[in-house]
């Protein structure tokens, strides 16, 4: 069984910085997906940034709102996604999720492409 442990949310001020990580565990497929999604109250949850295995290639997707200001990065060593978050805005204040998948999915930032979810971390963005 996947498990997905989400860590490093806060509250920061606008222009800050923050580093969320993504312990996992449980999984035994050589390519797969892992994505960070958020979803702010009273909208529907949406891809943040998505990472291929190396195996698979180890390409990553961004949304447009963040692309330029977070980075998606695994170790496989320590079975953890990160997500560094630079220049946050107020509008990036939302739970934050990590999430995967296995095999091969045609829209890697798509929620409902994903299976294995995480609690969630909250991310606070005052401006």
């Amino acid at each position: 069984q996947v498990q997905l442990v989400e860590s490093g949310g806060g509250s920061v001020q606008a222009g800050g910085s923050l580093r969320l990580s993504c312990a996992a565990s449980g999984y035994t497929y050589s390519r797969y997906y892992m994505g960070w999604f958020r979803q702010a109250p009273g909208k529907e949850r949406e891809g943040v940034a998505a990472i291929v295995t190396s195996s698979g290639g180890g390409s990553t997707f961004y949304s447009d709102s963040v692309k330029g200001r977070f980075t998606i990065s695994q170790d496989n060593a320590k079975n953890t996604l990160y997500l560094q978050m630079n220049s946050l805005k107020p509008e990036d204040t939302a739970m934050y999720y990590c999430a995967a998948e296995y095999g091969w999915i045609p829209g890697p930032l798509h929620p409902h492409e994903y299976n294995y979810w995480g609690q969630g971390t909250q991310v606070t963005v005052s401006s």
